[in-house]
């Protein structure tokens, strides 16, 4: 009753404070963050009381939060899992000092963070990353680029991940960047959803001992512990925007007349829709027991393995629902500004980033073969 009380206090707030700030112009929203701060919905996103400072995530809650927003705003919703997502390593891994500096006004809406992982070389194969961490007397300059960072290039303070060792996935660092860094720049691309996201380039980037989020050389670890985390909240976010698409449907097939009668007297509607209400559940209990598995402080293995298991199937179905309730709907769905319209374009992208779902694959049976060699 707890999570049901909450979910539907997100949904009002979410409904009558984001909804209307919501734009579809792919740039930073600054006035939708600073609204979330306002509601505590950026302190939602870290476990613990809302009265304490945010020590941790609580990986349900996040998955509760972002379905609930998703079905409502898609919009909100990414502007709220970005401060997350390039935040979390901060509050996991930063020094006191980073943590000081930047925790707080992401919390309040005003700082905006985004995690800066992918490369134009590196994406999949995140090991393969060519940013280098060259030492500078105790810090160290960072010089190179990175592609299809969200946010970017207008967020206050990047999660960084730099080369500093020719080790592989063990010679990454992670830092904290802020936005306004001298050398630091950046472009705004265009993408199929509008969404703020871009290139940035690293000219000589100045960062600190105390910008360091972990230890030298295993930022590796710091990325995949925050990924652990927030893919389930991905499958989460397709679930919401599955959801929103399925009950615009459910309204559309009961009251459209076709051949005498409601769309939904067909059988092959009516099947349509079970079907696609069955795989939302599916996905919907796959992303609850990850998010279970990773509060409960499973191993590694399970919590890694069930998370790639919930964004996989939580996405993927998500893609199949959209497309078919588009379907359903004919031609109007694909008028600019129809809901439909907009979801067709939303859903793509979650089974691409933060791990395709071809890594996800990998994830999964590397997991179960690891367990069956022992």
């Amino acid at each position: 009753m707890e999570q049901v009380a909450y979910t539907a206090r997100v949904r009002t707030l979410a409904t009558e404070h984001l909804v209307p700030l919501a734009r579809d112009d792919g740039r930073v929203n600054r006035p939708l963050v600073s609204a979330m701060g306002e509601l505590g919905l950026l302190r939602d996103l870290y476990g613990g009381r809302p009265d304490e400072p945010p020590r941790d995530a609580a990986a349900m809650q996040l998955c509760l939060l972002r379905e609930t927003i998703a079905a409502v705003s898609p919009e909100a919703e990414t502007a709220l899992a970005l401060q997350g997502l390039g935040s979390y390593p901060i509050l996991q891994s930063g020094t006191a000092a980073a943590v000081d500096r930047w925790i707080p006004g992401v919390v309040k809406g005003d700082v905006v963070a985004a995690f800066a992982l992918t490369e134009p070389g590196a994406g999949s194969d995140a090991a393969a990353l060519s940013l280098r961490a060259e030492p500078d007397g105790d810090g160290w300059r960072l010089t190179g680029e990175k592609l299809w960072i969200s946010n970017a290039p207008d967020a206050d303070v990047y999660t960084v991940f730099a080369r500093t060792s020719d080790a592989g996935a063990r010679g990454v660092t992670a830092f904290a960047v802020a936005g306004d860094s001298p050398g630091l720049s950046g472009e705004h691309l265009d993408m199929l959803s509008p969404h703020p996201i871009g290139r940035l380039t690293f000219d000589g980037v100045r960062v600190d001992r105390d910008d360091v989020l972990g230890e030298v050389d295993a930022g590796f670890r710091v990325a995949m512990r925050t990924l652990d985390l927030f893919r389930p909240s991905v499958g989460a976010f397709a679930v919401g925007m599955a959801q929103a698409a399925l009950d615009a449907t459910v309204a559309h097939v009961t009251t459209r007349e076709a051949y005498g009668g409601p769309l939904s007297a067909q059988q092959a509607v009516a099947h349509a829709i079970a079907d696609m209400a069955t795989d939302l559940e599916a996905a919907r209990l796959l992303v609850h027991a990850a998010a279970r598995a990773y509060d409960a402080g499973a191993d590694r293995s399970t919590v890694t393995r069930s998370a790639a298991m919930a964004k996989l199937f939580a996405t993927e179905a998500a893609g199949r629902i959209v497309d078919r309730c588009v379907q359903l709907h004919g031609a109007r769905a694909l008028q600019r500004g129809h809901l439909l319209e907009h979801l067709y374009r939303d859903v793509r992208a979650p089974r691409i980033y933060e791990g395709a779902t071809e890594v996800q694959r990998t994830i999964i049976a590397r997991e179960i073969l690891r367990r069956a060699d022992r």
